[in-house]
């Protein structure tokens, strides 16, 4: 599916609902990563009802143990258009035999894309159609191309907020050995680096004051918004991957034991029955 203006065309897949491309018009420049096995077959998922995964890859709900895939089944689900125009479209996912296998909740999940200008917003309306506390995490996961251009590099881009911010560095042990914790950071920009991403296997802030990150190279920029998402991520898959996940999360995963039931889990967020969670963001090309 595609919803075009003036300035940009959004191409859309009802797999995951996701986004595929977004391309400048009047340059042709694609700034959405493609996919590439060799790296990250990934593109732009949508993360819930989890992000990450539990510590033991499991969880209990009422006596009976469930399981998910990293960062729960949307991405892997095929949504339903549900509504369409020239520049906006709706996807929805009802819960379902196959999600009440690994997640015991009755839902309806939409995602809502809009576009005005140049700029991509996103919304998304979940509600809680059963009878008890839906219990889940939530995050975004857009993946951009990282060098834009050829003859540019990785290291020729930085991450700029708005604002000078002082924030907390999640630090993890990757073994899950030792508990995660925070280190204070001042910036306003970061310059990427795969090193920086390589070392911390994810670079996992919080309390981001900033209305929006920005994503600045020799050339293109591109910004999106991290309010009031309390966790933003950068990542990468490794050495000359060329794309960069700026990811704004409202919970993150288990990164050591913790013996808490899943609806304690940091950054969980509790559904009541027939009650609507809404959120959204937005991609904007600046240049």
């Amino acid at each position: 599916m595609r919803l075009e203006n003036e300035k940009i065309v959004l191409d859309l897949t009802e797999k995951g609902g996701e986004m595929t491309s977004l391309t400048w018009k009047e340059k042709d420049v694609q700034y959405l990563w493609q996919g590439d096995e060799k790296y990250w077959t990934g593109k732009n998922p949508s993360l819930f009802p989890q992000v990450g995964n539990t510590f033991t890859k499991n969880y209990e709900i009422d006596g009976k143990t469930y399981a998910m895939k990293n960062h729960g089944f949307i991405r892997n689900s095929t949504l339903t258009c549900i509504d369409s125009s020239a520049t906006s479209a709706t996807f929805q996912l009802l819960s379902n035999e196959d999600t009440l296998a690994v997640y015991p909740f009755a839902f309806d999940y939409k995602i809502t894309y809009t576009i005005s200008d140049s700029k991509v917003s996103i919304a998304y309306a979940i509600t809680n159609t059963g009878d008890k506390t839906m219990p889940f995490g939530f995050g975004l996961h857009p993946g951009f191309n990282c060098p834009i251009e050829k003859g540019e590099a990785f290291s020729d881009y930085k991450v700029v907020f708005d604002q000078e911010e002082n924030l907390e560095q999640l630090h993890f042990d990757v073994t899950g050995e030792k508990p995660h914790y925070f280190t204070n950071v001042t910036m306003k920009e970061l310059p990427l680096s795969y090193k920086a991403i390589e070392d911390a296997a994810t670079l996992i802030y919080k309390g981001m004051k900033s209305e929006f990150a920005t994503l600045i190279g020799p050339k293109h920029a591109i910004r999106i918004s991290i309010q009031p998402f309390p966790f933003f991520a950068i990542w990468t898959s490794g050495e000359n991957a060329p794309f960069v996940c700026l990811e704004p999360w409202y919970s993150h995963a288990d990164f050591e034991k913790v013996n808490v039931p899943f609806d304690k889990r940091i950054g969980m967020i509790n559904l009541d029955s027939g009650k609507t969670f809404n959120t959204e963001y937005s991609i904007e090309v600046l240049s």
